[in-house]
Order: C-alpha cells, then structure tokens, then sequence
C-alpha cells in the first residue's frame, strides 16, 4: 500500500475516534477500472471501512472522482443505499467509506442458492433508486455524458462493440459499412424511450452487495440521466450470472408489476423499447470484455464472451426487426470464429 493513502486512512481513524491499532489492510481484487480498493479492519472489529485509490492523472479520472463523490452522495441522501462515503479527497482521489459486505450478487447465484427473492429485492432497490434518484439529479456532477442518449450508444456501445469485439478481438476486418444501418436504426428507435430517471450505467451481479439479506449498490460513478430498461436489461442478461431464461423472464414480470404499481402508463412505452436498449447493452459488453481481455491483459473476461454471445442471438431473434438483420446474420458468421478461439458459438 502507498503510504499517501496509509496515511490518509490512518489520520482518518484518529479524527473519528476508530481504534488504531493492529489495522489490517486487505486488497481487494480489482476488476475492470483504474481504481484500487482496501478494507479497512482494526483491532476492535466492530467495523470495517473501504478506502479507495484513484489517483486523477487525468481529466476523464479527475471528473470520475468527482461523479463518485457527488453522484453518490446524492443517492445517499435519497435514501438509496449505497455506502456513505466518511471523507474524501479528490486532488488525490482517495475516499473512505462505508464496508457494505463481503458478498455480491454473483456469488450467491454462483453458489447455486435459489436466487429469485434476492432479485425481488434488488429490484425494488433499483426501481426506488431510478425514480428517486431522477430527483434534484444535476447532470454536470456526470463524469461522461449528462443523458444516456444517441451519442452514448453509438460511440460507447455499438462502435465499442465493433472496433473492440470485431476487429481487435477477434481480428475481422476494420471497416463495417453493412452494421451503419441496423446500427443507426437500434440507436434511434431506443433514443425514444423515456429518458429523464437515474441510470447507473453497470448495474450487474458484481456491483450490487448482499450482506445478511440487505442489498447495497457500488460503482455508480457512471450515472446519468435515461430509461428504465437499461439497467433492468444490465441485470436480467448479466453474464456474471448467466441466469436461465425462465429466471430471467420471472425477473422481468415482476420488475413490469413494480412498475404497473407505481404508474400503469409507463408499462406500454417500457415494453416497447426494452430488448432495443437490452441489445445496445449486449453490444457494450462484448466490446468491454474484449477491451479489458487485449488491451489491459484481463484474459479471464474472455470466459463471460460466449454468455453474452449467445444472449446477443437469442435476443436478435427474440426482437426479429427486419433492418437489425445484418447484424443478426452477422453474429450467427461468427461461429467459425468462435470456434477456432474455442469460443461456443451462439446458438449453442
């Protein structure tokens, strides 16, 4: 550990009257981003802390710091809950804040629990966090983009998806005139879905916490303004959990009841735009896994590529939009691929 953020943690223990001594620093595995996280334990164990580093040595990392502290404190306030953040200093990009537990989402799916009353909770915390969290919501605290919007879904998911996916990880060709339309057509038809709740943006498995039955919501640093269906879409084809399609659909039914209990009139546009955003998602992670695996040496995202492979399929023929054909004919091409990667093919 860097002494800069020992001894941040430190003075910070001594200021709010934590015991100091024998304080345990535990690393914490890191996952796709620049950030690097500790939990905090000291001799008296009755809590722990999470501090993390994120040092803004530029200024995409410096307005990220600055979505994390503001973004979550907002959410905080609207009685969303995701840890409360004790202190923080964002010339440094170290903050200190609240330990929501050890387990995540994935893990208890992976352990082969029955996890459908857990997602019934997770979706009453996102349904709660999407509506209140819309309210007051100021958009220059976004790190990226103020709405998740047209330009979001072409430069970050669908060209993500092609530059990051086709051509650096599996090695196609570098231009793609044949996805310009279907391209166009998913960005276009899903801009028209409601776009003024919160979105978080990664709203998956593995940043959702399960501490004694309470579910906790970390890495919000990505949030803006958009609809409803991204984030529901985010966790229904997640392939950390790689849920079967009955879960799946269970899922979506209730979050639909959810819905229809707060205002009916929001169920038909929902409906209508759901699989557009769910699709733009798909391509997002395909192209983020593909990023992380060649160009940051994270090889073992490439496990989850199938899963999102096959959702990708499923989903193209699930929709059956005539002009997303050439990217549905495209992915079922990509077998031969898959297969000299030793990648299942999507079908399969």
């Amino acid at each position: 550990m860097h002494n800069e953020i020992k001894k941040f943690i430190l003075d910070f223990l001594k200021q709010s009257d934590r015991a100091a001594e024998d304080i345990d620093f535990e690393p914490l595995p890191a996952d796709g981003s620049t950030r690097v996280f500790w939990r905090i334990t000291t001799s008296a164990k009755k809590s722990c802390l999470i501090a993390m580093s994120n040092p803004p040595t530029d200024n995409v990392l410096k307005r990220e710091n600055f979505a994390y502290a503001k973004i979550g404190n907002h959410l905080r306030l609207k009685g969303i809950r995701v840890p409360e953040i004790y202190q923080y200093d964002l010339e440094r990009g170290l903050f200190i804040m609240e330990d929501m537990g050890r387990t995540n989402l994935q893990q208890i799916v992976s352990s082969n629990k029955e996890p459908l009353p857990l997602y019934d909770k997770v979706l009453e915390h996102l349904f709660r966090m999407q509506v209140e969290g819309a309210r007051d919501f100021d958009t220059k605290w976004c790190c990226q983009t103020a709405r998740y919007d047209q330009t979001v879904m072409r430069r970050y998911e669908t060209d993500y998806f092609k530059e990051a996916f086709l051509c650096r990880f599996l090695g196609l060709k570098q231009k793609w005139p044949e996805l310009e339309a279907p391209f166009n057509h998913l960005s276009e038809t899903a801009s028209k879905a409601d776009g003024n709740f919160f979105l978080h943006r990664d709203f998956q498995s593995r940043n959702i916490i399960v501490s004694a039955g309470s579910i906790g919501i970390i890495d919000w640093q990505g949030g803006r303004l958009g609809p409803l269906g991204y984030d529901l879409a985010s966790l229904i084809i997640d392939p950390y959990a790689d849920l079967p399609s009955q879960d799946k659909e269970k899922i979506y039914q209730r979050y639909l009841a959810l819905i229809r209990e707060h205002n009916a009139g929001w169920i038909e546009p929902f409906e209508k735009y759901f699989l557009y955003l769910a699709i733009l998602r798909n391509l997002q992670i395909l192209g983020a896994f593909s990023y992380l695996s060649k160009a940051k040496g994270k090889t073992y995202f490439e496990a989850y590529i199938p899963t999102a492979l096959k959702t990708l399929h499923d989903m193209l023929h699930q929709l059956n939009d005539r002009q997303l054909l050439p990217l549905r004919d495209l992915i079922a091409d990509l077998e031969p691929f898959q297969k000299s990667l030793d990648i299942p093919g999507p079908g399969g």
